[in-house]
């Protein structure tokens, strides 16, 4: 299996499990605490969500704001809800946990208790009746409704380079209808001008030290952060390729050093926390070079990819980007036409100026599924500024795991420990 391989069969591992983190700690629930909601009870709920009091905006490990959170069944049957509200900053930072302050009150409800998590980058706040399982619902009468009061704030943590913070209500279960789920957007002071992480590859060239080996890739891999503030948690990179053989090694005070594969995957040094607008553009020098007792029988496109996240807590990949370059067996030398990606557009205008060799082509592929290719390189779109992509894709694992309730407190990849 391939390291590529690995790395996202750890990534869809870690999206089937389900952890809920709590106030008072963390209880690790079995997908079989959920059970799939009858054909029947689906999409029949509506939420709204009422003005936040006092009105002004959130300070961090201040003012917080309160709202009522009203639940309405319209139909004829009594009917099961099981509270979901997740939380998305305007900023490049995924959030952690402790990031958000969450409280909820029963006010025609029964006693309630809350809990908070975090999955795919994003903070969720959940909750259910006090003394039972988290995986419990509450149930709406038919005709009638149940209101909660929910308080919200920001910790003294919230990152810098975060601005507002958007809070949507739902369903674990999918039992709220179509435009039922609302969303509220809370502002944060001071007011920040939100940016992104941007990463791409570029110089990716024959390597230079002339040993005769065909068979290496020298390239650049670059990293720059936009908007105000900073990241207030290292970030780490993970680096796979698709080629078995090929050893990545990195250049360190002028001498190439090998990477060391864990579980299928390399990971960089660790950038430091505080990296932001002001620390300018980071640059790692990287080379690939192929095995020469490699079983490679014909000239072959090698995808090298990265993934970035927070080095800590919240460590789901947020920005990532590819190179691709080719590999011929021994006795024959590899073509120098770039193999750009079917899906390649025009670079964007903020890219870097330097020239790539002819022999390969940088490729992105951004967490929105959107790639760009250009002669020197491409950049990521990164940060958490899409709804579209996390809604569909959360409710695409739910149907998928019979209505569970995805949980990623867990590290990007579970097998890494």
């Amino acid at each position: 299996m391939s390291a590529r391989t690995a790395t996202h069969r750890t990534l869809r591992s870690a999206a089937a499990t389900a952890v809920v983190a709590a106030v008072a700690g963390t209880v690790l629930m079995p997908l079989s605490a959920y059970a799939a909601p009858a054909a029947e009870n689906l999409h029949a709920l509506k939420i709204t969500m009422g003005a936040p009091a006092p009105s002004g905006p959130l300070t961090r490990g201040g003012a917080t704001e309160t709202f009522e959170l009203t639940v309405a069944n319209p139909s004829d049957k009594p009917h099961s809800y099981h509270p979901w509200m997740i939380g998305k900053p305007a900023g490049a930072s995924p959030l952690q946990q402790t990031d958000v302050t969450f409280k909820v009150e029963g006010v025609t409800a029964p006693a309630t208790e809350s809990s908070i998590g975090q999955q795919d980058g994003e903070w969720q706040g959940m909750f259910h009746p006090a003394g039972k399982g988290a995986s419990e619902g509450f149930e709406i009468p038919a005709g009638g409704n149940l209101t909660w009061k929910v308080t919200i704030g920001l910790g003294k943590n919230y990152p810098t380079n975060d601005g507002d913070f958007e809070l949507r209500a739902t369903s674990y279960q999918n039992e709220v209808a179509e435009g039922g789920s609302p969303s509220l957007t809370f502002k944060a002071d001071p007011a920040v001008k939100a940016g992104k992480l941007e990463a791409w590859f570029d110089q990716v060239n024959p390597c230079q030290d002339k040993t005769g080996e065909y068979q290496c890739r020298e390239m650049d891999l670059r990293y720059r952060a936009t908007g105000d503030g900073e990241f207030n948690t290292a970030l780490a990179t993970y680096l796979d390729v698709d080629l078995e053989g090929v050893q990545l090694q990195i250049q360190t005070d002028g001498q190439w050093k090998d990477l060391s594969a864990k579980d299928g995957s390399y990971r960089l040094p660790d950038i430091a926390k505080g990296f932001g607008k002001a620390s300018g553009e980071r640059k790692v020098h990287l080379r690939a070079k192929l095995d020469p007792k490699s079983t490679l029988k014909k000239e072959t496109t090698v995808t090298l990819g990265a993934q970035i996240g927070l080095a800590e807590g919240n460590t789901y990949p947020f920005a990532s980007t590819e190179a691709k370059f080719q590999f011929a067996p021994a006795t024959t030398t590899p073509s120098p036409a770039p193999t750009p990606s079917k899906s390649a557009t025009t670079q964007p205008s903020t890219s870097p100026s330097p020239s790539a060799s002819a022999s390969a082509t940088a490729v992105v592929a951004a967490n929105n599924n959107t790639k760009a290719t250009g002669a020197t390189g491409s950049l990521a779109h990164t940060g958490a500024d899409s709804n579209t992509g996390l809604y569909s894709g959360l409710a695409a694992v739910l149907v998928a795991l019979g209505g569970a309730a995805a949980w990623l407190g867990a590290r990007r990849r579970t097998v890494r420990g």
